[in-house]
């Protein structure tokens, strides 16, 4: 049986509908470059990695991306120090084939669904800018020819264009999603297999004993450092364009099976317009991925559902006729975790201090969710995070005395200051009251620097 033929066979029929007829494949592509793919006839990548103005690019994208230091203690700023001083010595390793990385800086941080923590590994500041250098060479390389169905870590793509295609599709009358989660995707990535991929695109051989050294270099935890026989640790610049090389594989057996298909990293959503087709899909994506690529499928996050039910880079969509993007309940949760922790009453922490902190999180915040197309969310939003904002002005007004003082001040009439201050009831359900809603009011909060989420 033919390779073809066997990738066929392992997903199985798409069932009624799912392939696409002949004029939506020509309405929309496959692939950014349906070009077939050959190993590179250049066998001097290294040299284009040490050219100057290569070189020069990624420092400047070190530099920016800022990070903290490797096992070695070098920061960022000391890098150009450094490099004048022992280039020639680097530059000659690198092209001799003989540069060592080395180990990377164990760093855990909790995920933000709360499930555990995700694995970092950081690298020197001079083995970040190795791999800045050679991503550039490698990404201009590889990237016109992976598929147009994928959206993550790529130059001109983003998530709010991912979360559209998906809406895309289900506006198309494709109702049901297989949600695929990988089981710790970067910690599981099978060296020999993607080296194999790497193989077959480039010649140099320099480079590839250097992708090889960065995959196996190590991992400095509590005091040791421990051998990386798997992986492909997260924390580097190269890490996501080897990510998105392993899962090219995947991204073609979907485009041949001419499936509707949405990736961003290890985040992959298939669309399809049954459930039985959808659980026929699944079943050969399992499959596929355990047996071809030696990858784990997170049984417990994976499912075949309706769109509604499943979230996407934050984002879920409404039923009917027209899908509106909303921003997940997860997400959701988290948001109001992060604004309870920033408006958490802290002795030395001023208003204006305060201001500042709310406004780089919802500013930030509000530049990817205000992608949603549900405004009364936002709204609702902005509404309890200015009434946690009136908490803090109730509780560091103090006594009743100074809060009497603070109401009136603020052109609260004597009787209803008196009212509010003598009420018994705590600072959440007075942050609602006529009196704060008055004294406080959304203009004057904004004045201070709190932004709204309503764009």
């Amino acid at each position: 049986m033919g390779a073809q033929q066997k990738t066929h066979r392992v997903l199985g029929s798409g069932g009624r509908g799912e392939a696409p007829r002949a004029a939506d494949r020509g309405a929309e592509p496959v692939a950014a470059n349906p070009e077939p793919e050959s190993p590179s006839a250049c066998d001097r990548l290294m040299e284009e990695v040490c050219e100057r103005e290569n070189l020069k690019q990624a420092l400047k994208r070190v530099k920016a991306n800022k990070g903290a230091p490797g096992v070695d203690g070098m920061t960022v700023q000391a890098l150009p120090a450094y490099l004048r001083e022992h280039w020639p010595t680097i530059g000659a390793s690198l092209l001799e084939g003989t540069y060592q990385p080395q180990p990377v800086r164990r760093v855990e941080i909790p995920k933000p669904d709360g499930g555990g923590v995700r694995k970092l590994g950081i690298p020197s500041a001079l083995d970040r800018l190795v791999q800045q250098a050679v991503l550039q060479v490698l990404q201009r390389q590889w990237d016109p020819t992976f598929s147009d169905s994928s959206y993550g870590f790529r130059p001109g793509r983003s998530a709010h264009q991912a979360v559209a295609r998906a809406q895309g599709y289900i506006q198309a009358g494709h109702g049901w999603v297989v949600d695929l989660d990988l089981a710790q995707f970067f910690d599981r990535v099978n060296h020999d297999i993607l080296m194999s991929r790497v193989a077959s695109r480039i010649s140099d051989r320099r480079m590839l004993k250097l992708i090889r050294a960065f995959l196996t270099a190590g991992v400095l935890e509590n005091g040791l450092v421990g051998a990386t026989d798997e992986g492909t640790p997260q924390g580097g610049p190269l890490s996501p364009l080897l990510s998105n090389l392993m899962l090219d594989d995947l991204d073609k057996l979907l485009e041949q099976r001419g499936l509707r298909f949405v990736r961003y990293a290890d985040d992959c959503n298939v669309y399809v317009r049954s459930e039985r087709a959808g659980q026929r899909v699944m079943a050969g994506l399992k499959a596929f991925l355990t047996g071809r690529l030696k990858l784990k499928v997170n049984e417990a996050k994976s499912a075949v559902a309706r769109p509604r039910m499943r979230k996407f880079l934050g984002f879920t969509f409404s039923g009917g006729d027209r899908a509106k993007r909303r921003i997940a309940p997860k997400a959701l949760a988290r948001f109001k975790e992060r604004i309870r922790e920033l408006t958490q009453r802290k002795r030395g922490i001023s208003i204006e201090q305060l201001m500042e902190r709310l406004k780089r999180y919802l500013t930030g915040w509000r530049g990817y969710f205000g992608f949603c197309e549900t405004p009364s969310t936002l709204q609702r939003l902005d509404e309890w995070v200015r009434r946690r904002v009136r908490c803090i002005f109730w509780q560091q007004w103090g006594n009743s005395r100074n809060r009497f003082r603070e109401l009136t001040g603020r052109g609260i009439d004597r009787q209803l200051a008196a009212q509010t201050v003598g009420s018994p009831h705590a600072a959440w359900r007075l942050s609602h009251s006529p009196a704060l809603q008055r004294a406080l009011t959304n203009r004057y909060l904004g004045s201070l620097g709190l932004p709204s989420l309503r764009l």
